[in-house]
């Protein structure tokens, strides 16, 4: 996996270096040659302009240091200052003084911010509006419009210091085999750091770290037990933070990080396509991928046919990066497994009017929670525990089958959803799930679950769960709406002991057929008995947990089929597609 990293850092990043790092640089000061100020730029991006090379002071957590030249505007300017923040300050300030010496050019820099009239009167005007800067956002200085860090000398300068100032105190004593690299080289004690991950701390997260005594060995400290050079290890990191920055997706409280080795367009990344399906005239994402797959097996795509990806899921948690799952493999593999993920989802709209779209991967994922919607979406998937949404990623990545506690899970909050009235009462991302469960389960497939309504389904679960949805049908075309009808008061128990209560249903559906006029009367008992006449010898009297997921399934899709029929007036959709 270092290696992986290391490899991308050297293709995508090329400022990346020990000493310097990525920052997001929020205001630009334009100070003249006479160190005045002649203007500030704000970033049009709240969160910064990313900026790769900023200088970066090692060491920081032992206080009372500062970056050089682009640090946030509370160590540079003092804004919103206190006393306990003026030894960064002046730290900054005497670095800027040292490299002026050996470089004229920062002079005017330096005669501005000696001057404690410009830092208040520059603070005063950031603070208010309609700037209103925040203490924490990073600044960089423009000197008469020049980028000081655009000077080589700038920079040789501040390589040199670093050099100076760290010796060989923060090192190995003696150069060890580099865990990334396997080249010989000192060790780095303590690693930088990544940025931005979820349950990570502000100041970052370390992959590797060792802080007791009982995680060391032969005397080695910190990172040094696993021992990674300083070049190595800024190159991971920077490949990290720029994947958390560029190619990552939220999975609940996890992000999902992937990249490719080879020729791969952003057009042609499936793993993108999980997130934001293509939106494929009068198809499906799933027969988008089976062309791809198709065409790179054929040799139409010859430049796809080498290609790998690498996937990489993390967290934060107490300043330790969580590696949750790694995976690899070659493009065209990823590119059939998700068709068939996307293929295997895919079911009849609640309507009955065709497909539903193809589901989002966050969609999914909501498909295991209670959605409520006075949240958000995120907020709604805190219920889900990291481990259950990188297991849905590694099945939908790697094509493997569903783990049966998934779809138990989907299976209950679908039953749950049934009777809650704040609820949609189909959620397709979930029956999808349900549905996959089966086709996954059985090597090659299962032929018999389809997208809808299979009157040659074999299993009797199945069909118990389609009659409910004709009985249900039948008592609303008989009584209109009734409040808690024949599925929100028999829906568990006929999906659990069918035998018991599938019988009682059905006898008491005479009467409502004798409400109905003749010709709607006949059409229900038609159904009814087709139904009834696949249940083979007898209803089953118990369902095990598959059983139930059968029994959900043929209750969705008849019911779908039932309303696109439009044989009863039991259900109006309105044109967002929700029930009245």
């Amino acid at each position: 996996m270092l290696q992986r990293l290391i490899d991308y850092a050297h293709l995508h990043i090329p400022l990346s270096e020990p000493g310097f790092t990525v920052r997001g640089i929020r205001w630009r000061i334009n100070i003249g040659t006479d160190g005045k100020l002649l203007g500030i730029i704000p970033s049009s991006n709240d969160k910064g302009d990313e900026r790769w090379g900023c200088p970066e002071m090692h060491e920081m957590n032992s206080g009372g240091k500062a970056h050089f030249l682009i640090d946030n505007l509370k160590t540079a300017i003092r804004l919103d200052a206190d006393a306990k923040d003026e030894p960064r300050h002046e730290f900054y300030l005497a670095r800027i003084r040292e490299a002026t010496e050996a470089i004229p050019d920062l002079r005017p820099l330096r005669k501005f911010l000696e001057d404690d009239s410009n830092l208040s009167a520059l603070s005063a005007t950031l603070a208010a509006p309609p700037y209103k800067a925040g203490a924490n956002d990073n600044l960089e200085w423009r000197i008469d419009g020049r980028d000081p860090l655009g000077d080589s000398a700038v920079i040789d300068w501040w390589r040199q210091w670093r050099k100076n100032d760290l010796g060989a105190e923060a090192l190995a004593d003696a150069d060890m085999i580099c865990f990334g690299t396997g080249i010989l080289a000192p060790a780095m004690e303590t690693q930088p750091k990544v940025m931005r991950l979820p349950g990570g701390q502000g100041a970052g997260d370390s992959l590797i770290g060792f802080d007791k005594a009982a995680f060391t060995s032969f005397g080695l400290k910190k990172s040094a037990n696993a021992a990674v050079s300083e070049t190595a290890a800024r190159q991971y990191v920077d490949a990290l933070n720029h994947l958390v920055r560029h190619r990552s997706k939220k999975l609940a409280d996890s992000l999902a990080l992937h990249w490719f080795k080879g020729a791969v367009e952003d057009k042609d990344d499936v793993l993108d396509w999980l997130n934001d399906p293509p939106e494929v005239a009068e198809a499906s994402a799933a027969i988008a991928a089976r062309q791809l797959f198709d065409a790179i097996r054929s040799g139409q795509r010859p430049n796809l046919g080498d290609a790998e990806y690498y996937a990489l899921t993390l967290s934060g948690m107490s300043g330790r990066v969580m590696v949750r799952d790694w995976m690899e493999g070659r493009f065209e593999q990823l590119v059939g497994h998700i068709a068939d993920w996307f293929d295997h989802l895919a079911i009849t709209a609640r309507n009955g009017l065709g497909l539903a779209r193809d589901p989002k991967f966050f969609e999914v994922m909501l498909a295991l929670v209670r959605n409520d919607r006075t949240k958000s979406i995120w907020k709604n998937l805190e219920q889900l525990p990291a481990p259950t949404s990188v297991t849905l990623w590694r099945v939908a990545v790697q094509g493997l089958p569903i783990p049966q506690p998934l779809m138990a899970q989907a299976l209950a909050r679908f039953r749950v959803d049934l009777v809650d009235k704040e609820q949609p009462p189909f959620n397709h991302a979930r029956m999808g799930l349900i549905k996959a469960y089966f086709i996954r389960r059985s090597p090659g497939g299962n032929i018999h679950m389809t997208t809808g309504y299979n009157p040659a389904h074999p299993a009797a679960a199945y069909h118990c769960g389609g009659l409910l949805a004709v009985l249900a049908n039948l008592q609303r075309a008989a009584l209109g709406d009734v409040g808690a009808g024949v599925v929100q008061r028999f829906y568990a128990a006929a999906s659990q002991t069918p035998g018991l209560v599938i019988g009682r249903l059905v006898g008491n559906a005479r009467n409502h057929l004798a409400k109905l006029e003749p010709g709607l009367a006949w059409w229900y008992e038609e159904r009814i008995a087709e139904l009834m006449n696949r249940f083979g010898d007898a209803v089953p009297r118990i369902l095990d947990l598959e059983g139930q997921g059968l029994f959900a399934l043929g209750y969705y899709q008849k019911l779908a089929e039932l309303r696109h029929g439009n044989k009863s007036t039991a259900y109006v959709i309105n044109e967002q597609g929700a029930e009245q």
